[in-house]
């Protein structure tokens, strides 16, 4: 190798070297801007204590690091708004300590480990109630998650004790599926008779030491459909057809604004328009029984608890039910 290769060599080492040196911080710029790109990609699970009684009961836990609630609410919120800061979409579900005890036991986790809290909200995440978060105050948020966790746990519980109603002995149908269209039908006649207006509906069918209780919203105006949230119209309708499949007792009550609401403002020709109607059916062989106006009045202002009479409402009606249409006797299953 003659000199002038020996200091080619030299001065293209040296700058290699001197590029060398700088080429792995651009790698690293560039890496963390991937990852960061990458992290928007991978969605995030967080399963919050939501009352007071759930989080003592995860205090007996060694490895549990907090000791007060509100203060655990502020740092639940905070991590939740930096995920959300960082385009992270996040879930939320509620811990259910009772039901963590029972996952840890069932899989033999310890349940005084991190990794089996973090593993349980995993879970969570595909078989729990949840909700996105999108940046809004914990305050907020939980209650509506508290009811989307109520709601699944009824829709749970109708559907196993519908799993449990069998065929027909005389015909071989299934009496969930059938009861099931019964009470689809059922509740599309009854939306379509009580017409205009905003509708609250509550279906309470019994089962065991509680009832089951379904909630259903409805809007409708001008004759148009119905505007209806599709998971409470399922749940509605799967404890609706429990009473059918079973011939329990039950009953709905409906309870209907027209004119002014809080979500349509009042004007000087509106103000002081709004007015409810209340209506209630009780089941009977499989349908809909109107009930008299005396017979709902008796049941909307009598406490289920005490059994003691509750002072009506100032302007609320209390009407009969709207007679419904029976679908065609047939077969009638046993």
């Amino acid at each position: 190798m003659t000199s002038t290769s020996r200091n080619t060599s030299r001065s293209t080492s040296r700058n290699a070297s001197r590029h060398g040196a700088k080429r792995p911080a651009r790698q690293t710029h560039q890496s963390v801007a991937v990852r960061r790109k990458l992290r928007r990609e991978v969605p995030s699970t967080a399963a919050v204590l939501a009352d007071e009684r759930d989080f003592a009961a995860m205090r007996r836990y060694r490895t549990f690091p907090f000791d007060d609630h509100a203060g655990y609410l502020q740092q639940m919120e905070t991590v939740l708004r930096t995920l959300a800061s960082q385009g992270v979409l996040t879930t939320l579900s509620l811990f259910d300590p009772v039901a963590y005890e029972e996952y840890c036991a069932d899989l033999g986790l310890d349940p005084d480990h991190p990794g089996s809290r973090t593993r349980y909200t995993a879970e969570l995440a595909c078989t729990g109630a949840t909700l996105p978060y999108a940046g809004e105050p914990l305050a907020e948020l939980l209650p509506l998650l508290v009811k989307e966790a109520d709601r699944q746990a009824t829709w749970d519980q109708a559907s196993a004790l519908l799993a449990r109603a069998g065929s027909c002995p005389d015909c071989g149908e299934d009496l969930a599926h059938a009861a099931f269209a019964r009470a689809t039908q059922a509740l599309r006649q009854l939306l379509t008779a009580l017409g205009d207006g905003t509708h609250h509906l509550v279906c309470s069918i019994p089962a065991g030491e509680q009832s089951l209780l379904a909630v259903l919203h409805a809007t409708a105006g001008d004759g148009d459909r119905p505007q209806l949230f599709e998971s409470e119209t399922l749940v509605f309708c799967t404890v609706l057809a429990v009473g059918f499949a079973l011939r329990t007792p039950g009953g709905i009550v409906s309870r209907t604004t027209t004119g002014a609401t809080d979500e349509t403002p009042a004007t000087a020709e509106t103000r002081g328009t709004a007015h409810d109607t209340v209506r209630g059916w009780s089941l009977r062989d499989s349908w809909l029984r109107p009930l008299t106006a005396a017979e709902v009045f008796t049941a909307y202002c009598t406490d289920a608890d005490t059994g003691e009479p509750i002072p009506p409402e100032h302007g609320v009606d209390y009407a009969p039910g709207l007679t419904l249409t029976p679908p065609p006797a047939g077969h009638r299953h046993r």
